[in-house]
């Protein structure tokens, strides 16, 4: 092997091991937590499907609360110090507005109903942030001296699993101004915080994306989950279909019967074979497309946020 030889391999090797040290990192969005929210009293209620709910107003928080946004900042320059990116929460709740504003007009061609999504679910949808990381925080006042207790946990949005952690209690100082208090606090943590977070990232790169598919029928159109198609029922094709296409193989049928299964830890890849970011919802398209271009089998697909979508079989 000549010298030129010699050169070009150690070149791309070179090359080979610059880009993976530039893998993609997972994208944040710091938010207050439900229970900072609720103590402040930034809420709303919102009707899902009937049952009220109380969830966080976070329009209200960042426009009201000065103290949190500046703790939002904060956080937002330590992860960037780390090479993490983060997403503005009071950015994409304007972003939110807009699309809030064609929601309300879009109906449904059948039957006339109307968009039915969580605020939350919006926010994540639009925001596209693989991790949303929830603070809370309490100052404390002892003498002359303040220090913060705050709690700092990082959330997948589409496992809703928790996947980072961060605690504890800062030093006295005799500063009153909370993002320097958070600062002290965090400092000694946030190496091993930022660690778990890359831990969890190299995870989904290598074993995907955890989501859920929730599989439904129609009711009255002849067609269920023990329906054959040349010699297989439907649930054995719709089994293959997602370990031929689940990476490592890797997902679970938590619940089936002959009208409903329940497939959690479907573990989707994170990119398309374009680069693309993958979501639930277009990885449910792809087994819809299969089912009706190899079986004729019309299907109807519900984004329910980031890691979930309803898939029902027999009608559109």
């Amino acid at each position: 092997m000549n010298i030129k030889s010699i050169l070009s391999i150690a070149f791309f090797a070179f090359c080979s091991v610059a880009a993976m040290g530039q893998a993609k990192k997972p994208t944040l969005m710091v938010v207050p937590s439900d229970a900072w929210c609720k103590e402040h009293h930034f809420e709303q209620t919102f009707d899902n499907q009937g049952t009220i709910e109380q969830i966080p107003d976070y329009k209200a928080a960042v426009s009201t609360d000065k103290n949190l946004n500046a703790v939002i900042s904060k956080i937002a320059t330590l992860m960037a110090d780390r090479g993490f990116p983060l997403k503005d929460l009071a950015q994409n709740i304007k972003s939110i507005g807009n699309l809030s504003a064609e929601d309300r007009v879009i109906r449904s061609k059948s039957t006339g109903a109307s968009i039915n999504e969580s605020p939350l679910d919006r926010l994540r949808r639009t925001a596209k942030a693989d991790i949303l990381l929830e603070i809370d925080w309490t100052v404390n006042t002892l003498g002359p001296k303040h220090s913060i207790t705050y709690n700092l946990r990082a959330i997948d949005a589409y496992s809703n699993k928790q996947v980072a952690g961060a605690e504890g209690t800062g030093f006295g100082s005799f500063s009153t101004e909370i993002p320097k208090l958070l600062e002290e606090a965090v400092q000694d943590h946030m190496d091993a915080f930022v660690a778990s977070l890359q831990a969890h990232f190299d995870d989904l790169l290598a074993n995907g994306r955890e989501v859920v598919l929730d599989m439904r029928t129609f009711d009255g159109v002849g067609i269920d989950f023990e329906s054959e198609y040349g010699g297989s029922e439907l649930n054995e094709i719709i089994d293959n279909w997602l370990s031929q296409n689940c990476v490592n193989h890797r997902f679970s049928k938590s619940d089936a019967t002959e009208s409903m299964i329940l497939y959690e830890q479907v573990r989707i890849p994170l990119y398309k074979s374009n680069g693309m970011a993958q979501d639930t919802y277009g990885f449910a398209r792809e087994l819809a497309k299969y089912l009706t271009s190899t079986y004729n089998i019309p299907v109807k697909t519900i984004n329910r946020g980031l890691g979930r979508t309803l898939v029902i079989i027999g009608e559109k």
